[in-house]
């Protein structure tokens, strides 16, 4: 039998030639552990809303339906011939800000835009995740990779199944995640070993940067994030092959991704514009409130940004 090296943070992490099974999977989540609690530090703010908006539960985890309900935020004074702005958090559950970025939004935000948008806000998608500080779900299986039909994520699948039965007109998403160290130490060894296929690493930026959708780009919207956000914190600088995490930028902070044929998050809707914001909370020159900030920073550029374009339209 081959040796199983399993990981949890801090830990080295080596790889093996053949993919995990059963076991490998059993054994590897047997090294997780609880670090910090959903409930306390996301769902006690979800029960405190202001006024204007409304909580609305989709579903639960079948890990443990109790202690991991999942939640939308919606804005109250909803007005059908409005267009609806779609915010995204926690899908990948170990990033910090997206999920209070998704809820300092809804709370200090949201009421601004209250004439020109209708909000639905999904601010912790992954709740195991944010938990264990962990880029997958117990199945190992990562949840920005699952946005397809029949997904092998149930935390993809609640939140598909509840926009769909919505049945919204969807004019944005901003999916919030972050870029941390770790995906170099540790999540990506783990991919490699999990799918017995060597990962290369690449530099994690030093700063924020977005990612659009390849097939609507829209680099318009895109540049109005990064103007907001270099406003709170610093934008990344591409590397000398003019990369970021192995892409080439279609202008400074931005890549793009084909958003639906890689299955994630930002690409499952019918959405006319969407980013990936990508927050940087290991940088010595930020900590966790201005990683927050930049999160509404980016949402707040790219709906100034659709504003204007709705003025220049008529």
């Amino acid at each position: 039998m081959k040796e199983v090296f399993l990981f949890d943070s801090g830990s080295d992490f080596d790889t093996f030639n053949s993919p995990w099974q059963s076991r490998e999977r059993t054994l590897w989540l047997e090294m997780q552990s609880v670090k910090r609690s959903y409930h306390e530090e996301v769902v006690s703010q979800l029960m405190q809303l202001p006024a204007h908006l409304v909580l609305e539960n989709y579903g639960a985890l079948d890990y443990d339906p109790q202690k991991y309900p999942v939640f939308l935020i919606k804005s109250k004074d909803w007005q059908a011939d409005k267009e609806v702005i779609l915010i995204t958090g926690g899908v990948h559950g170990y990033e910090t800000s997206g999920v209070h970025g998704a809820i300092r939004f809804a709370v200090d935000v949201a009421h601004d835009y209250k004439e020109d948008f209708n909000f639905v806000i999904a601010p912790c998608v992954s709740p195991w995740g944010y938990e264990t500080i962990n880029r997958w779900n117990p199945g190992a299986v990562d949840p920005n990779r699952s946005f397809r039909e029949n997904s092998p994520a149930q935390e993809s699948a609640l939140l598909m199944n509840a926009i769909k039965k919505m049945n919204l007109n969807i004019l944005a998403h901003f999916d919030l995640h972050e870029t941390t160290d770790t995906d170099n130490t540790i999540f990506r060894p783990a991919l490699a070993s999990r799918d017995g296929i060597e990962q290369k690493n690449w530099n994690i930026p030093d700063g924020f940067y977005a990612v659009g959708d390849s097939e609507k780009p829209y680099d318009g919207f895109q540049k109005a994030i990064i103007d907001s956000v270099k406003r709170v914190t610093h934008i990344a600088e591409a590397d000398e092959s003019n990369q970021l995490i192995g892409e080439t930028i279609t202008q400074f902070g931005v890549i793009n991704y084909a958003t639906r044929e890689l299955g994630l998050c930002a690409g499952f809707t019918n959405r006319e514009y969407c980013t990936t914001t990508e927050v940087y909370p290991d940088s010595d020159r930020v900590d966790g409130e201005e990683c927050i900030l930049a999160q509404v920073a980016a949402v707040r550029g790219g709906l100034d940004y659709l504003l204007a374009q709705r003025f220049e339209a008529h």
